[in-house]
């Protein structure tokens, strides 16, 4: 089942302005923002500002500026909320494609999260 870009989805309308969202920090081409349902004492959703679905989308098709400034955002996002390697315990990076990745918005995210040890990567399958 493959995911096309909807432009209604939450994250688009978060980057409208159609609905509030707790800004971690931004740049020219992704938004860091606190998940409103946290996993983790630090769990961050970092999205890009471009119309991308997945992971494997966002890698194939966005621009080198595009990838260069999401990433260093989520190294922004690991310094600021204390969690990356040279002040802090470690974190977990995460996103999830498509129907076997259980992906729930069709607009590329990764979520950031640690403060706490995060368990086994996945659980039995089944």
């Amino acid at each position: 089942m493959a995911f096309a870009y909807d432009d209604s989805n939450i994250f688009a309308r978060i980057l409208r302005g159609e609905i509030p969202n707790d800004t971690v920090a931004q740049n020219d081409h992704a938004l860091a923002f606190r998940d409103i349902q946290p996993k983790a004492p630090h769990h961050v959703l970092v999205i890009p500002k471009g119309r991308y679905v997945s992971f494997d989308d966002f890698a194939a098709n966005a621009t080198e500026a595009e990838i260069t400034a999401f990433m260093r955002l989520c190294a922004q996002v690991c310094t600021l909320e204390g969690i990356g390697l040279e002040d802090g315990e470690g974190f977990r990076a995460i996103t999830n494609a498509g129907h076997h990745g259980v992906q729930e918005v069709p607009h590329f995210h990764l979520h950031i999260m640690g403060g706490a040890i995060m368990g086994p990567m996945i659980g039995a399958r089944g």
